[in-house]
């Protein structure tokens, strides 16, 4: 799709229509200009002057406007805007598909399933009532047995985050020590970023003292690991009630700005998703946005299909195809056999050789022509058998 025809198409249209609100104003203001004008010398005729006077006002009104021809204008100018906006239309629908359906492959989809995943969307987005309401109107209780404990643990995420967004991190920092092993293991520093938070917090508040209590309780147990850090927040026990003038003043951790506490509060989110064995991302979100980006490449396909009357569409496994979604929806290492150059599948998947070289099932079964026999790798000297060989996952 070449999206800068369509934008080159549509700037012209906001031009006309730009040009068309311009001509109409001007065609507007003359007429208005040239009625006030005729007013005000019907006001200054004294009464009791001659009817004949203001007859011939109105028929140097009459001229003017005849002059000016407003009707034609307005008529000339929209008939323009009319135009481009018909070419316009007509543009969008040569590279827009309006029926969306000729995409859709027939999948017998597990409606319990669904509604779930539906479900735990709305749960994970705070939409509480709605997802409540999905599960009640779907009558299906295993899916309501399934979601009700992701929707406690959610429902757990957004008293924690609403807590946040008022600076009270007490909810916070009790899930962080909660789960401070499980953080640790995800290489998370958000415990000791937590604690930094509320530290500074009672400096701004000028209370020296209890932030150092704060800090040989919460503080000193990261200082093995984060000497750096710690350093500089003990440093800030100078500045305690006028931290804006402190040499930390530009550090993010100290200034703590809306950005700083966003990041804060999305990784979180990121790491209570991640305990809960959930993905950052909604995977109806994903789904959906990956859907919307492929789409026109597989209503471009299908129309091509169609056209060749090839049925094969409902049926093949593969798309014949590349659909480009971007690094952001690439979850995995997609192998290529170096051999065969085919794109590993689960009928053809990736194999360990004991040189430790990688190639597909399908090339191995090739060289070693289907044999017990040892085979050479095809890129080191060293022999392997059929059993030697191990499937691998990336």
């Amino acid at each position: 799709m070449d999206l800068n025809t369509i934008k080159d198409a549509f700037d012209r249209v906001a031009k006309k229509q730009k040009l068309s609100s311009t001509t109409t104003q001007d065609v507007v203001d003359k007429v208005i200009q040239e009625i006030e004008s005729v007013v005000r010398k019907m006001q200054s005729i004294d009464d009791d002057a001659d009817s004949t006077d203001q007859k011939v006002l109105f028929s140097e009104l009459r001229s003017k406007l005849n002059e000016i021809a407003p009707m034609q204008q307005l008529e000339a100018s929209q008939k323009e805007l009319h135009i481009g906006l018909s070419k316009y239309s007509k543009l969008l629908e040569k590279y827009f598909n309006p029926d969306i359906s000729k995409a859709y492959r027939h999948v017998d989809f597990d409606i319990s399933t669904l509604n779930q995943i539906i479900a735990t969307h709305f749960y994970r987005q705070g939409l509480f009532d709605l997802g409540d309401c999905l599960v009640n109107d779907a009558a299906d209780p295993s899916a309501a047995e399934a979601v009700a404990a992701l929707k406690s643990s959610f429902l757990d995420m957004y008293r924690i985050l609403n807590a946040m967004k008022t600076g009270n991190l007490e909810a916070a920092l009790s899930w962080a020590a909660t789960n401070s092993e499980r953080l640790l293991q995800n290489e998370s520093t958000l415990e000791l970023k937590l604690h930094q938070l509320q530290f500074v917090e009672i400096l701004r508040n000028g209370s020296k003292n209890e932030a150092l209590t704060y800090a040989r309780k919460y503080l000193a147990p990261f200082a093995s690991v984060h000497e750096d850090e710690i350093q500089k927040l003990m440093g800030c026990l100078l500045w305690a009630g006028r931290l804006d003038q402190s040499p930390y003043a530009n550090d993010e951790s100290i200034s703590q700005t809306s950005t700083y506490r966003n990041k804060i509060t999305e990784e979180l989110t990121q790491q209570f998703c991640s305990l809960l064995g959930q993905s950052n991302e909604s995977p109806l979100t994903v789904a959906i946005t990956a859907g919307v980006q492929g789409l026109p490449t597989l209503l471009k396909l299908a129309t091509v299909m169609a056209a060749t009357k090839k049925q094969e569409w409902q049926t093949m496994k593969q798309l014949p195809v590349p659909v480009d979604l971007g690094r952001e929806f690439q979850f995995h290492s997609i192998f290529v056999c170096p051999v065969l150059r085919e794109q590993g599948s689960e009928e053809n998947p990736p194999m360990l050789m004991p040189c430790g070289h990688v190639i597909s099932k399908q090339s191995i079964v090739k060289l070693s022509k289907s044999s017990s026999r040892p085979f050479k790798c095809p890129y080191c000297p060293l022999e392997a058998n059929v059993s030697q060989c191990r499937q691998i996952h990336f």
